[in-house]
């Protein structure tokens, strides 16, 4: 071959295919490090699905995953739609049911309210009503299309292909209904809750994890044999969490409570982010993040991971998220944290007149 021929592009957009499918939904997209309410985002008319969305793509997912805001008018319902990519969907506000069948086969239906949690098992059918009159519904849902569409760059392949994943559903009527099973890991112990509905998260007993710190509490969910997992946790009025870091795509949702979460990469600026309920933050990959409730309520956030399932592994190793870096791990112990952080958390609290528990 001449060493002066031109060889040709192999493309004229050099896009990710996820994003260039995502450019035909025409919704906007919101990007950056944080969203301060999720229940303020505007929204557009979505046509694929019948209602009105907007996507969210902060820097920290990594293109493992994303997520999108959906809005179900008065009495209203969604589109029945199918997908080969994994969904892990939280109810940030109203009340509704959802109803999930393989072709064909008898649906399955059940009704959720705000705070809940579920998962439609991959490529099964599913359709969501709101069934009140008077207000709309608003979710979040984490997925992993990014992923995905980035594999097989074929949208209807993963929105219209046939075959049923009948190893993780089956058409079984008690699917949403059945009673889960408290489950134990060698990384982090007895804290798994494998379920495929929760009525409502904020109900959930929490168990204690003395290795995060500030005498915080805290739950691992397993949803519809999903790779997808995610966890609840919950720490004091006046505390904080040890600062660590772990892998892509960990959206964080604030359910109640008021503070702040501080993150950076290792030897670069700390960033901090204030929030309060319904605000969500994406750690980067390998950043460092901490969380201060300077509230005058316990803090509670929901974590939905990309693919971080216990039960089903990806290949990558659990984060050591609970073990001292100068052993290998991935958490910053009290003691050799910047006296920065505990200087800014004291003059917080003392704003406030809120007792300081870090003593």
């Amino acid at each position: 071959m001449n060493e002066l021929e031109e060889l040709p592009s192999l493309t004229n957009d050099p896009r990710p295919y996820y994003a260039k499918w995502q450019e035909t939904e025409g919704l906007d997209v919101v990007r950056g490090m944080f969203v301060e309410d999720l229940r303020q985002v505007p929204l557009k008319p979505w046509k694929r699905k019948g209602a009105l969305g907007a996507y969210i793509n902060l820097e920290g997912t990594g293109g493992e995953n994303d997520a999108y805001l959906c809005e179900i008018p008065p009495g209203g319902s969604l589109r029945p739609q199918k997908h080969l990519y994994e969904e892990t969907i939280f109810i940030l506000d109203g009340a509704g049911a959802t109803s999930i069948w393989l072709e064909g086969e008898t649906k399955v239906s059940f009704e959720w309210q705000s705070g809940s949690l579920f998962s439609p098992p991959i490529n099964t059918w599913h359709q969501h009503f709101n069934t009140q009159g008077n207000k709309p519904v608003r979710y979040v849902a984490v997925t992993l299309a990014p992923l995905i569409m980035n594999i097989f760059h074929n949208s209807e392949f993963i929105f219209k292909d046939s075959f049923q994943f009948r190893d993780r559903y089956d058409g079984q009527q008690n699917y949403f209904n059945s009673e889960g099973r408290l489950s134990k890991s060698p990384e982090i112990g007895i804290r798994i809750w494998e379920t495929n509905f929760i009525p409502d998260v904020l109900k959930i007993d929490l168990i204690e994890w003395k290795e995060r710190g500030a005498g915080g509490k805290s739950i691992f969910f397993e949803c519809s044999e999903n790779s997808i997992a995610a966890h609840m946790s919950q720490f004091p009025v006046g505390t904080y969490k040890k600062a660590h870091r772990h892998g892509p795509g960990a959206h964080v949702i604030i359910l109640n409570g008021e503070g702040y979460t501080l993150m950076w990469q290792e030897n670069q600026p700390v960033q901090r982010y204030d929030w309060k309920e319904g605000s969500l933050v994406v750690p980067p990959e390998r950043w460092f993040h901490q969380h201060f409730n300077i509230g005058r309520e316990p803090a509670t956030y929901l974590a939905l991971h990309a693919r971080q399932s216990i039960k089903h592994k990806s290949g990558k190793k659990m984060p050591g998220y609970d073990k001292n870096v100068k052993e290998g791990g991935d958490q910053i112990e009290y003691e050799d944290e910047d006296p920065a952080v505990k200087q800014m958390f004291a003059d917080e609290l003392k704003k406030r007149q809120i007792l300081n528990q870090m003593h």
